[in-house]
């Protein structure tokens, strides 16, 4: 099970990123069930993490429009299995998006403080 707080109406989990040759480093990520893939991270976070770059897409937004971003991969802990996922190398907040929550139950207690849970779809 994964636990995170509600911190001004936003769901924050805490992601683990395990770096080759460096100490595992855990990112405050929001929780965005309108993003449909995995992660994202600001592109100077990646390149201070020195993350793998995979290839460059055309990422649609919310308002239809198209934005090129770089991907890369990233090895992560999630409910305590190491994963290989893709990271998206845009905006400024590190995001967590439906990909990463497919085959998971999310629950989230709505106000500052309120409890999210991710867990196993029993």
């Amino acid at each position: 099970m994964i636990h995170g707080t509600v911190v001004g109406l936003q769901a924050h989990i805490g992601v683990i990123l395990c770096l080759p040759e460096l100490s595992n480093i855990e990112i405050d990520c929001i929780v965005d069930t309108g993003f449909e893939g995995f992660l994202t991270l600001p592109s100077a976070v990646i390149s201070k993490l020195g993350l793998q770059y995979i290839a460059r897409i055309d990422a649609n937004l919310a308002d239809n429009s198209n934005v090129a971003v770089n991907v890369y991969l990233a090895t992560i802990l999630w409910n305590g299995v190491e994963r290989e996922v893709a990271v998206l190398g845009m905006g400024r907040r590190p995001l967590i998006g439906t990909a990463l929550l497919e085959d998971y139950h999310l629950s989230i207690d709505f106000y500052d403080g309120g409890t999210v849970l991710v867990d196993d779809i029993l």
